[in-house]
């Protein structure tokens, strides 16, 4: 086929006015850009009629070569045009998309509420933080002698039956108290000390409005050179008042293996006396076992179980209801 000016004029004024109507029409920019490939890419349609030039009398080729760069500088910015079009239609469509009414009310989640234990457990130890105690733990997993031994209980002791252990088959156990964090502690640094040890704790002890056999302590340890009876005293009077108010008090003579003296504190609580906790002198063998000169400090230590303290603040009737995960209980809270 002979190529000739009039026939190449008439191929590129027919690209130009078939790609410009093409790429007006155009709604997206992927499409959008297979047209720009298909009229303007190396393998495009503009190439294509170029590439017929070569057949043409040189004298020929600059006016082909002129409209082919009108042609090609048309298409081009209708490409633009069209594409800048899009990107902002596709960017009002995104605002839109992604406005926020701030007049609208907001969508209502109920808020949380502290379980009857943790807030329990919280107040006593922002209590003893404030009297200058720091928080220690220790793993629920113990040792024999973590949990008895050096808690000044042999194993010919008989104070162990006062507290029904679960054994694991390892040799360990699942410690009866928060005891063992404090010979840990103990064990770790030098007096004076002064910590509180928040925890759970497990007893074989038959389920029923007042017991569990998994529970939760607070104890407390201070060690120090001429610590006495009085300072524990103190100590379990402020607590007492900034946890129950001011109510009447009284220490009763007890037994407790890793105290000497002991005694239980009872309050008076709605016209009856009521047992708290139990508190004492640290036991000079205790303070042995953990490398402490009994000639030069002395020590008072004292435990309470948290859902006692919750049962009484609360007034819960069954101790199984705090662990029941009942929301009819636990939205009192």
């Amino acid at each position: 086929m002979t190529m000739t000016l009039s026939n190449l004029e008439a191929q590129l004024t027919e690209l130009q006015e078939a790609g410009t109507a093409a790429i007006s029409a155009v709604a997206d920019l992927e499409v959008l850009e297979s047209l720009r490939v298909s009229f303007l890419g190396k393998k495009g349609q503009l190439s294509k009629i170029l590439g017929g030039m070569g057949k043409l009398d040189p004298s020929d080729r600059p006016k082909v070569g002129k409209l082919a760069n009108e042609v090609k500088t048309a298409l081009q910015s209708a490409l633009d045009e069209t594409r800048e079009q899009l990107q902002q239609a596709k960017i009002l469509e995104q605002i839109a998309a992604e406005t926020i009414d701030v007049t609208m009310p907001g969508t209502v989640r109920p808020q949380g509420r502290r379980h009857p234990l943790a807030s329990t457990i919280d107040r006593a130890l922002d209590i003893f933080v404030g009297l200058g105690y720091t928080v220690a733990t220790g793993p629920e997993m113990e040792s024999d002698r973590y949990n008895f031994s050096a808690l000044n209980m042999p194993e010919d002791h008989p104070a162990r039956d006062m507290q029904d252990t679960f054994y694991l088959p390892n040799g360990n156990l699942l410690r009866t108290h928060t005891s063992p964090v404090q010979v840990r502690y103990m064990e770790q640094n030098d007096p004076p000390i002064r910590v509180v040890a928040p925890g759970r704790v497990y007893r074989r002890d038959t389920v029923d409005a007042t017991h569990s056999a998994v529970f939760h302590q607070v104890e407390l340890l201070a060690i120090d050179k001429g610590l006495t009876f009085t300072d524990l005293k103190g100590t379990i009077g402020e607590f007492i008042k900034q946890m129950f108010g001011d109510v009447e008090i009284r220490f009763r003579p007890s037994y407790f293996p890793f105290t000497e003296p002991s005694a239980e504190v009872d309050v008076q609580w709605k016209g009856q006396w009521l047992e708290v906790l139990g508190c004492g002198m640290v036991d000079p063998n205790v303070l042995k076992a953990v490398g402490y000169d009994p000639e030069v400090y002395t020590g008072f230590a004292a435990g309470f179980g948290i859902e006692r303290f919750a049962m009484v603040l609360h007034q819960i009737d069954d101790i199984r209801r705090v662990y029941a995960s009942d929301l009819r209980f636990l939205r009192q809270f």
